[in-house]
């Protein structure tokens, strides 16, 4: 029962978690994402007391349950061994001694980067951070171009609950980065069971130190057990020497295979008795409270790809018939926009461990993976980038979701007056400067009104900006029809600002009588 329970754990709560990374109609329910802020690298960076109690506590008690059921990524290993045992039908493991310099030096390192500044490092070993990169780069292609086909299947007999949605690219170098991390991972685990969380994992590492420890642990029966060796040879951590009948607890992940798998019932998991042990040093903990606030559950509009598309089709026409491309500025954007929510660029790297789950969970599409944009330790990272949409005014997704608090909470209200990043406009660049006709587009399409149009050429405006009121929601950058140039983009800010916008107050006009 201890194993059939574990399974139907693990299987839910990994389905789950993974859903919630493909989910892009919202069919799941947004209290799912509690599985994300009970992630312990997550937990941890976050500075969430409850959480990470909670799970320091259960190991103390239980042993690595977490690494068991509740990391995606050791169940991901669990399904690839299931399916190396399956086509291998007299697969074995075997015991194996443990790799104790090598995981501590990892651990080490990682932890000694994370403090220098390089957070690359952590987010690339992280287990919750790595599988999230897997389904928001490999998974969720297949699983959008899935939802396409159906869509046209459904279409064609007149049924149209589905929908098409885009497929971008994200990034060349986190794509190759996930995909080398999932075969990796995939190989070990096909090979040797558990061996990246017992020998490369530092949440394995610091996990495995505490369950050894634990209260209840397996262990042998030895009036029972006739050293047949069926327990190490289903061992996927290799950490059961059965012939001395010793079991290495700092690597047991509790699957309860041996347990299942032996003929005497000489594998038993037990409440160990008291002994005398080393006092565990307690783990340092904060006094930050994790401020609870509502989601915000407004709409978000996206605008109408038709006029999008006249737009640029009428601005390349222009182009071609004035062959003015070579007069324009290309546009260089020197520091990248943080997504919002992210405060300062100190802040975000050092809580950001590159899930990717804002990437994912963006329903505008204009969050991507950085490359060197925040220098080697922030490689990954996300920002934002307006090709495929805009940040809209009121919707506030990243920040509800992150579970590290890289990005913070923020109401609506706040996100209003939040500032990402400033305007800049290019004159030369603008089709109302060269070409000498009217547009407007970016000023139609700016919340705040820091981009507006001012009197130009006889009957034409020409924009103009107010960098102080704009929030940087990228909206001027993504509807401005120049090509191949933008006239008006974007400059991100290494800290983001708090912004006042004066709105004038309409007088609300009383007519005593009829107006003629």
């Amino acid at each position: 029962m201890l194993k059939k329970i574990r399974i139907t754990v693990s299987v839910l709560l990994f389905s789950l978690i993974t859903l919630y990374f493909l989910d892009f109609a919202g069919f799941l329910p947004e209290s799912i994402g509690v599985l994300t802020d009970i992630q312990f690298i997550p937990a941890l960076l976050a500075l969430d007391v409850v959480v990470l109690v909670a799970l320091i506590i259960i190991t103390l008690i239980f042993g690595r349950v977490y690494c068991s059921s509740v990391c995606p990524m050791g169940i991901y290993q669990d399904i690839v061994a299931w399916l190396s045992k399956k086509l291998k039908k007299k697969k074995r493991y075997t015991y194996s001694r443990a790799k104790t310099i090598l995981r501590w030096s990892i651990l080490g390192a990682t932890l000694v980067a994370f403090l220098s500044g390089f957070t690359f490092l952590l987010g690339l070993l992280d287990p919750y951070g790595a599988y999230g990169r897997f389904v928001t780069h490999l998974f969720r292609p297949a699983y959008l171009a899935g939802n396409n086909l159906l869509e046209t299947v459904f279409t064609s007999f007149n049924n149209y609950s589905l929908y098409k949605v885009g497929i971008y690219s994200l990034g060349v170098f986190s794509l190759i980065t996930a995909l080398i991390t999932l075969l990796v991972i995939g190989f070990l685990a096909w090979r040797n069971g558990r061996t990246y969380c017992n020998t490369i994992c530092p949440v394995g590492t610091t996990l495995g130190f505490l369950s050894r420890f634990s209260l209840f642990k397996i262990r042998f029966v030895d009036e029972k057990c006739n050293s047949c060796g069926l327990c190490s040879m289903k061992c996927k951590a290799s950490c059961i020497d059965s012939k001395n009948k010793v079991i290495d607890h700092d690597r047991c992940v509790t699957c309860f295979n041996c347990i299942e798998v032996c003929n005497r019932n000489a594998m038993k998991y037990t409440l160990v008795g008291p002994k005398k042990q080393e006092a565990v040093e307690a783990i340092p903990t904060y006094t930050y409270i994790k401020e609870d606030k509502p989601i915000d559950e407004s709409k978000r509009r996206f605008l109408s790809a038709t006029l999008i598309t006249s737009l640029t089709a009428g601005k390349l026409l222009a182009q071609t018939a004035t062959g003015s491309v070579l007069s324009k500025r290309e546009l260089k954007r020197q520091t990248p926009i943080a997504p919002p929510g992210a405060l300062s660029f100190d802040h975000f790297r050092e809580k950001c461990i590159s899930c990717h789950l804002c990437v994912s969970k963006c329903p505008s599409h204009v969050i991507k993976p950085a490359f060197l944009e925040y220098g080697p330790g922030g490689m990954m990272q996300p920002k934002l980038y307006f090709d495929h949409g805009f940040c809209n005014y009121d919707c506030t997704v990243c920040c509800d979701i992150c579970p590290t608090d890289a990005l913070v909470k923020l109401t609506r209200e706040e996100k209003h007056h939040t500032q990402m990043g400033k305007v800049n406009f290019i004159l030369e660049n603008c089709i109302v400067y060269y070409d000498e006709t009217n547009c407007g587009a970016c000023s139609e399409h700016c919340p705040t009104q820091a981009v507006y149009m001012v009197p130009y050429k006889g009957s034409l405006t020409i924009p103009e900006t107010n960098p102080d009121i704009c929030v940087g929601c990228g909206g001027c950058e993504y509807v401005c029809p120049a090509v191949p140039y933008k006239a008006i983009y974007v400059e991100g800010l290494t800290a983001h600002n708090t912004i006042e916008i004066k709105q004038e107050k309409v007088e609300e006009v009383v007519i005593d009588d009829f107006g003629f």
